[in-house]
């Protein structure tokens, strides 16, 4: 059903939903509200907590003033309100001088804080009392917006959109369902979009999430059935190239990388498919084992391939390899496959692939497309392997298959930085070995951190600024894109004109986010690495796929909105050089439980004690507001929060696949229908 068949979605809307991958009702009944906002009654300036959201009411006191700093328009007034005063500031909104009128009482609900004797709010929300009266007691929600598509729209579309689709059939089956006291799949559907309470969102939620887990951990399982262990047709063996290197090396191999490494020289000469993840934070050695691995591949006259998630990580790949080459003289022929290379050098690239001149090949996903053809693919390699997929992963290693109904069986070697605790990597990779990288090499500088309220930022700038002064560059973080209906919520947009005006002009600051072309962020990715740009205001875009060690500076607002695995990740962008590099946590949020919370990212750099305590803080109630976008790309499923919706899911898909293997049973239509669907559907590099 064509989104333009909803009432007030026209060509216009439409293209902006496109921007949100967004085209069909059916695909905006799942596209769920990455929050909910209640609205509470309005109560004194003494009543409401610093750093807490709040609903005030007052009139204007004295003039609304306009001032204009380096282009953006700041527009400051105070209210007279029960408890004192109150300062408000709002940027690029110059119409509220004419628009607000000084003897009627309105509602600013925003983020309040206390600075020395003052309360203070930045971008609160103006409403009428009659207005602001309709939306208390209730949980309206929050979709992520993009620009000329508001909050409101998005939910009047998404009303229509749940009342059309047909959501009858349920596809987890009813002895589940009854088992689990899950609510049936449209209650949980609309309860998700429209919760009448809390309670039972948290029932609906926990019913979806199930779903996904279940669904993904099915399809998980069936594909390793179907790939059964299969004896390897490229055996190798173990050569003097890659032993010469590891003593060359102008460092010792850590005791991990050395164990591991023994691993996956096991896996290439035994009789069997290498199948193997590589678990280790950011600067623990990974890129060099998985280089040995290709060398050792090229050494026994193999090709071997390894996919990043970026154009601009695989070119990086592609240099350091090739420093390698020509520093210690590798007998390897290395090249670099990605979607900008021009249409003539492609051709040649292609032609030295099927040849098999071409041993090493690095690239994003450029190297799944069909007119690439191997001659003797034998290694796959693929790096941050949660931003594939299982399905990607898949169509790489197919690509060994240079006589289909032979079925050939290439080495599989995934690589991730994500913290994941075993317990749950098992169930996550269950047709993976799985290798821990526990330590990192002894001459790494740990990075400082620093948690503290937004009465910082000011100092914080200073620092900034000082960093760039001396030649470094600067990573800053926000939770959203463009400025949005949530005013506590910092985004890139808004942010990276803040900075222009309060950085001194030599200061060069750039933006980055997701929605981007590929194209547009690959330049602005390669500008910083270039030391053309001293700041980038970002979302996690840049979690995974950019190295450059002269950043030493990590700044993420709204920390408190990010899971503390993810708030790792992105620390990981920073300590990659031979300078001291620190990164500082900026949370709105007062509550000791949060600063507890985010106060453990003190206490250790280490990755998986940082996932433990993560998994450990998390509770079933505890619904949104912490963004765990960089695992696995679950649409409501987080690992941490629900891990024991993720055990509960294994246990069950266990219990299907031994009742039925096939799911051919009447129960298990629906899903098997969805199952089938979503294998035959083409690979989806949109999240790449």
């Amino acid at each position: 059903m064509d989104i333009r068949t909803l009432k007030g979605v026209g060509e216009k809307t439409a293209a902006l939903f496109e921007k949100l991958h967004i085209s069909t009702a059916e695909e905006l009944v799942f596209y769920y509200p990455r929050d909910y906002e209640q609205f509470e009654e309005p109560v004194s300036l003494s009543e409401a907590g610093d750093g807490e959201m709040a609903a005030v009411a007052g009139r204007i006191a004295g003039n609304v003033a306009t001032r204009h700093v380096r282009g953006l328009s700041v527009t400051t007034f105070q209210i007279s309100c029960e408890g004192g005063m109150l300062h408000l500031t709002y940027f690029n909104m110059p119409y509220l001088k004419n628009s607000l009128k000084r003897d009627q009482t309105y509602i600013f609900r925003g983020c309040l804080q206390k600075r020395k004797d003052r309360y203070v709010m930045e971008q609160a929300g103006i409403y009428k009392p009659e207005e602001y009266g309709k939306l208390t007691d209730c949980m309206q929600p929050r979709y992520s917006t993009t620009k000329g598509l508001t909050n409101n729209a998005i939910t009047k579309a998404v009303k229509q959109a749940v009342s059309l689709v047909d959501l009858s059939g349920d596809p987890l089956p009813a002895f589940i369902r009854r088992d689990m006291g899950f609510p049936g799949y449209r209650e949980a559907v609309e309860q998700m979009h429209f919760p009448t309470r809390r309670e039972l969102l948290i029932e609906a939620r926990k019913r979806l999430v199930f779903d996904e887990f279940f669904q993904f951990i099915l399809t998980l399982r069936r594909m390793r059935e179907e790939n059964e262990r299969t004896k390897c047709e490229y055996p190798m063996i173990e050569m003097a190239q890659t032993k010469r290197l590891i003593e060359a090396l102008p460092y010792r191999l850590t005791g991990a990388q050395a164990r591991v490494w023994e691993e996956i020289k096991g896996d290439l000469t035994g009789e069997y498919a290498m199948n193997r993840l590589i678990q280790g934070d950011v600067g623990s050695g990974k890129t060099i084992l998985a280089f040995l691995a290709l060398v050792m591949c090229a050494a026994n006259g193999c090709q071997g391939a390894m996919m990043a998630p970026t154009e601009v990580l695989a070119r990086q790949h592609y240099e350091s390899l090739l420093n390698l080459k020509k520093k210690y003289g590798l007998q390897i022929n290395p090249v670099l496959l990605t979607g900008s290379v021009k249409s003539r050098d492609r051709r040649d690239i292609y032609a030295q692939i099927e040849s098999g001149e071409a041993d090493v090949i690095l690239g994003t996903h450029a190297l799944i497309q069909e007119k690439v053809a191997y001659k003797k693919l034998a290694l796959v390699i693929t790096d941050e392997q949660h931003r594939f997929g299982v399905r990607q992963r898949e169509s790489l290693a197919k690509k060994g298959e240079a006589v289909p109904e032979r079925n050939k069986t290439v080495h599989v070697l995934v690589m991730s930085a994500t913290p994941i605790p075993r317990t749950l990597a098992i169930i996550l990779y269950g047709d993976l070995h799985i290798s821990v990288l526990d330590e990192l090499p002894a001459d790494r500088l740990p990075v400082k951190n620093c948690v503290v309220n937004t009465s910082y930022r000011n100092t914080a700038y200073k620092f900034i600024e000082k960093e760039v002064s001396q030649g470094r560059q600067v990573y800053v973080i926000c939770p959203m894109v463009e400025e949005g209906e949530t005013q506590e919520l910092e985004d890139v947009a808004s942010y990276t004109k803040k900075l222009k005006s309060v950085l001194s002009e030599t200061v060069r600051v750039a933006s980055l986010h997701g929605r981007m072309r590929p194209d547009e962020k690959n330049r602005i990715m390669e500008a910083f690495e270039a030391h053309n740009i001293d700041v980038l205001v970002s979302t996690t875009v840049i979690e995974v796929g950019i190295n450059v060690p002269n950043a030493t500076v990590m700044m993420v607002e709204n920390a408190e909105r990010f899971g503390l695995a993810q708030l790792h990740q992105l620390r990981g962008r920073v300590g990659r050089g031979d300078k001291q590099s620190y990164c500082i946590f900026i949370s709105k949020s007062k509550r000791p439980e949060t600063l507890e919370r985010l106060k453990i990212l003190n206490e250790s750099n280490d990755g998986f004690y940082i996932a433990g305590k993560d998994l450990a803080l998390r509770g079933p109630g505890d619904l949104f507001g912490i963004r765990q976008s960089g695992d696995l790309q679950f649409m409501l499923g987080d690992i941490y929060r629900d891990a024991a919706v993720l055990q509960s899911a294994s246990d069950w898909a266990q219990k299907v696949l031994a009742k039925d293997r096939d799911l051919s049973g009447e129960e298990f239509e629906t899903l098997r229908k969805i199952l089938d669907l979503r294998n035959a559907k083409d690979v989806d590099f949109r999240s790449i």
